[in-house]
């Protein structure tokens, strides 16, 4: 579904990310784990087009998307192909009540068709939306904030997902039911990206996942053999 092939990704004249390379198949949980300041989330903004990586060397080299090129596109235009990011930080529009924020998110036409159904689904996934769609974004609580961002992502009807830290700053309870969504995401069909750094949770519903340090990928495999790889019982697990 989404291939990146040796890419390079700068911040003016400063080098984020080195030679990076990550796949994610159809209907799969992926999981790029790293220390802050990594390029974790740099990586998810240019998979959005956000950023644009540096023109590769080689022909063959870039992001591919369902076998096409895309790192030429808009952000829009990436939406447009079935791409959606929740960033970090549950970006909402906080003047606005829950109800338009997720309408919002269905600004594409191939959305707009489906408004109604895919407001449902959300509303299935999380009820207190539903409680809370009269009021205005910015009364809800954190973690409500987090559910309508993953809300207005998911009503633009995406094929892949990528979700920037989607657990941080939630108490315990929330950190939990996150989890238990992404799964639940996953399930109806929808392929995920995700960074994280609760990382024991995170690699136990991943079928993938990849180690990002100093921009650079050091490390891949099942989400069972880096969960009991080494190298990240000591760095992450502290085991």
């Amino acid at each position: 579904m989404l291939r990146i092939d040796k890419i390079d990704v700068f911040y003016g004249d400063v080098q984020i990310l080195w030679d990076v390379s990550l796949e994610v198949e159809r209907k799969e949980i992926v999981t790029v784990l790293g220390p802050n300041g990594s390029g974790k989330s740099t990586l998810l903004r240019t998979i959005v087009n956000l950023i644009h990586p540096k023109e590769p060397g080689r022909s063959d080299g870039g992001i591919f998307y369902q076998g096409s090129r895309i790192n030429d596109l808009s952000p829009e235009e990436t939406v447009r192909l079935g791409i959606s990011i929740v960033p970090e930080g549950a970006r909402v529009f906080q003047e606005m009540s829950v109800l338009d924020n997720l309408r919002i998110g269905s600004y594409m036409k191939k959305a707009r068709k489906v408004r109604e159904e895919t407001l449902g689904e959300v509303y299935t996934l999380f009820p207190r939306l539903q409680e809370r769609k009269s009021q205005k974004a910015k009364t809800l609580s954190g973690g409500e904030r987090k559910m309508l961002a993953f809300g207005m992502a998911l009503m633009s009807k995406p094929d892949l997902l990528l979700l920037d830290e989607p657990s941080l700053g939630l108490q315990p309870n929330f950190v939990t039911r996150t989890f238990e969504t992404i799964q639940e995401i996953n399930q109806r069909g929808v392929a995920i990206l995700l960074v994280e750094q609760n990382v024991h949770t995170s690699l136990k519903i991943s079928h993938r996942a990849y180690v990002l340090e100093n921009g650079r990928m050091i490390l891949e495999g099942t989400g069972r053999e880096l969960l009991n790889n080494q190298k990240i019982k000591k760095a992450y697990l502290a085991l």
